[in-house]
């Protein structure tokens, strides 16, 4: 190779090794001042929260005027500063209860924060990355003489002057902390120092800073009591976890070739209970988890919290299921559950293993609060009469439901007199009901089957530092794809659990109503 190649292929490796740095440099530097200076909204303990990016290593919420502000170290140097907005709460007690029991269970809530610094940080990494490609576009558009005219006038020294002005203003406008300079300088308090002497602060609590400008006798209190709420909420959802190993062996172990579901059902926000379902779905060695509805008290966005909590709890299973209830009306709560991954039930056939399939809707009625309820669209009675045609026609097509999954198990009743589904499964009363046996006029059987209320709910209402009433899950055991029997578990509003003996499904036809199908046959 001559001498000219090589030095047009040493300058060709220069430019482009200036052109890589300069580009790294200019958008790692952007990037941090847009990662900084960004911002997104979301749902967070059941507000409207402003999400903005940080480099002081803590969590830090701003709960308004008139409550002091907190915040919490984290591992490592970003951080989040949240900014909460408005809320359906009606009193301050409503308000700082509602942050306790939230945050007895806070993973649901911590992974939205990540998963929002995440988002923003891939916004301003890829705007960093477009804002570098400015650097050697202008330096191929100055041109290599121009820049040697430039270097002969000194325009290193000029450069440098440029840079250090820029970082100087840089540096006094602070441009991440965001907004106009800060009036004071808050001065934060460990919440040890804030509650009354020989109240006790749980260890994962103790780091905890609140902002001591705001705290008043009043506040005081409030914190006092949300903390009592929070050690009480840890303290009875934890010993019901704790002993589920010591009621392992009264649940039923499925056979190599049977496949177990978690019913779940009517929770109303209580996130308590879903640390104790999981614990009660693994000791069981269930891998499928039904969810019947009424996770929310009114399907409103601050409710996100439900959701997530319930996701979390089961975010390594692959097969999650919701048939929404009354109180889950509006188009929040099943486009939640779908960001989720759950698989919101809306009138399709679902094969959920092989020769396992399910069919669910939507509960065509709406609810508030109270106990009245509203049917704004399609009718009970019509949705009932659309489901028997439904599913009696997958099972003229060799396609039979296994089972029906809806929020309200007498939306079932028609298909089950007509013997074309094996098993209908529901809630919304809060007590169990069954299971009880349907035979159709041919012979064949079916069983309804109704959960009571996991989240303990009295009315539409769950959420709290206990149960308000006994609460219910149901593990549901199926061989060949169809349902074989069942075992409900209680909890008492004590704490204690009660497990019922597991239920046979005998769908076998007798052989008098077999013979006599046979023969009209």
């Amino acid at each position: 190779m001559t001498a000219e190649p090589v030095r047009l292929l040493a300058r060709t490796a220069r430019r482009s090794v200036v052109h890589v740095v300069g580009w790294l440099v200019v958008s790692i530097a952007a990037a941090l001042l847009v990662f900084l200076n960004s911002s997104t909204t979301t749902v967070l303990f059941g507000h409207e929260t402003t999400v903005r990016p940080t480099l002081d290593g803590y969590a830090s919420i701003e709960l308004g005027p008139y409550l002091p502000g907190l915040r919490y170290p984290l591992e490592g140097t970003v951080g989040a500063q949240l900014a909460l907005g408005r809320t359906t709460a009606e009193s301050y007690d409503e308000l700082i209860e509602r942050y306790a029991v939230i945050a007895s269970q806070p993973e649901g809530q911590i992974e939205r924060v990540r998963t929002a610094i995440t988002e923003l940080a891939g916004e301003a990494a890829l705007n960093g990355a477009l804002i570098g490609l400015a650097f050697p576009a202008l330096w191929m558009l100055v041109g290599r003489r121009r820049r040697r005219e430039l270097l002969r006038v000194g325009w290193r020294r000029t450069a440098l002057v440029v840079v250090l002005v820029a970082g100087l203003v840089v540096v006094g406008l602070r441009p991440w902390q965001g907004g106009p300079p800060a009036v004071g300088v808050s001065r934060w308090v460990p919440v040890a120092e804030v509650v009354p002497a020989g109240v006790p602060v749980p260890e994962e609590v103790a780091p905890l800073q609140l902002d001591a400008d705001l705290l008043t006798a009043g506040t005081r209190s409030l914190i006092t009591s949300a903390l009592d709420t929070y050690r009480n909420s840890l303290d009875f959802y934890g010993r019901i976890v704790d002993a589920v190993p010591d009621i392992a062996d009264q649940l039923r172990e499925p056979a190599e070739d049977e496949t177990v579901a978690l019913i779940v059902s009517d929770r109303h926000d209580n996130v308590g209970m879903d640390p104790v379902a999981r614990a009660v779905g693994d000791a069981a060695g269930a891998t499928i988890l039904f969810d019947l509805g009424d996770d929310t008290s009114v399907g409103g966005s601050w409710e996100a919290f439900s959701l997530e909590s319930l996701a979390t709890a089961f975010d390594d299973w692959e097969h999650r299921y919701v048939a929404l209830g009354n109180h889950d009306n509006g188009d929040f709560v099943p486009e939640h559950f779908e960001s989720l991954g759950f698989h919101v039930l809306r009138g399709d056939v679902v094969e959920v293993e092989d020769d396992l399939r399910i069919l669910g809707v939507p509960d065509p009625r709406s609810s508030g609060l109270g106990n009245w309820r509203a049917e704004p669209g399609i009718s009970f009675d019509e949705q009932r009469e659309q489901l028997t045609e439904d599913v009696c026609a997958a099972d003229e097509s060799s396609d039979r439901i296994s089972t029906l999954v809806v929020h309200d198990a007498n939306l079932g009743n028609g298909a089950l007199e007509a013997g074309c589904v094996d098993l209908v499964i529901g809630g919304h009363v809060h007590v169990q009901e069954g299971p009880d046996l349907v035979e159709s006029e041919d012979g064949r059987r079916g069983y309804s089957y109704t959960n009571g209320t996991t989240g303990g709910a009295a009315y539409a209402l769950a959420l709290g530092s206990k149960l308000r009433r006994e609460a219910q899950l149901t593990l549901l055991t199926y061989r060949d794809g169809r349902p074989v029997g069942l075992q409900p578990v209680n909890f008492r509003t004590t704490g204690q659990i009660v497990v019922q003996d597991w239920v046979p499904l005998d769908l076998q036809v007798p052989t008098v109503a077999l013979g006599w199908f046979q023969g009209a046959g």
